[in-house]
């Protein structure tokens, strides 16, 4: 087996020695062991609690992930193509990049009252303007020759979409994709915990008010094994589709 195959599962493993070492030498209930951590995973999952609430947040999280990616990917292209739009709306930018989730997510709430379309609008203002910083700044970077070269070829809008600005844009739409799903988590479980009655974020709440570390950690796994997934099964496997004409 290739070292590179091996040496994360020997991280893995010294991790999980590290963890089961430290909670052996505290020996209290605020750092439990790996396997007790994985018993609680193992009976939330029988008891259909966790599978529950992780399906609502994972419900959330697709919703308001796709609507700040549409949005963001086409106001970044806009913004990167015009001088005078970047101008205008940098300001803006600067301004929604600076305001904490929290106040957005509270001001969500006040506004729209406790519903579910204010915790999809909270999550999507927090996320939009990284996803249009970063576009835009791709957009900017595109090739002007490589451009030019296609309309002199008399290339299709389809056709420069696809063999000239998706290639270069890739990066930078990848880049947004994974810091937006680890910002997105994050933002979530602050909206559940404040104005949802379900949910990994409303759970997280309970458990620390119960002090049940155990529970934590076990749902933190659930949050873990799903990423690890997206990651594995989509945003890799799009990367190597979208980057197949590399040698």
């Amino acid at each position: 087996m290739k070292a590179s195959k091996i040496l994360p599962l020997l991280s893995l493993l010294f991790f999980v020695l590290l963890w089961q070492g430290l909670a052996v030498l505290i020996n209290d209930n605020t750092l439990p062991t790996p396997i007790l951590v994985s018993q609680v995973f193992w009976q939330e999952i029988v008891s259909g609690q966790l599978p529950h609430h992780l399906g609502i947040t994972l419900l959330r999280l697709i919703a308001s992930f796709s609507i700040a990616m549409l949005l963001g990917c086409a106001l970044g292209i806009a913004l990167g193509s015009s001088q005078k739009l970047d101008a205008f709306f940098d300001n803006w930018l600067v301004i929604f990049l600076n305001i904490p989730a929290l106040v957005t997510i509270i001001l969500c709430y006040v506004w729209f009252g406790l519903i579910e379309s204010a915790a999809i609008l909270a999550v999507v203002i927090n996320k939009l303007p990284n996803v249009i910083v970063t576009i835009r700044e791709g957009t900017k970077a595109l090739d002007k020759d490589l451009l030019e070269m296609a309309h002199c070829f008399h290339f299709s809008k389809r056709k420069i979409f696809a063999h000239v600005i998706w290639p270069q844009l890739h990066p930078f739409v990848m880049a947004a994709t994974r810091t937006g799903l680890a910002l997105i988590w994050k933002i979530i479980l602050v909206v559940e915990l404040l104005g949802r009655s379900d949910g990994m974020g409303y759970q997280l709440h309970l458990f620390f008010q119960l002090f049940d570390v155990a529970s934590i950690l076990a749902y933190t796994l659930a949050f873990i094994a799903v990423i690890q997934t997206i990651e594995l099964f989509i945003l890799k496997p799009l990367d190597r589709q979208a980057l197949r004409w590399k040698r």
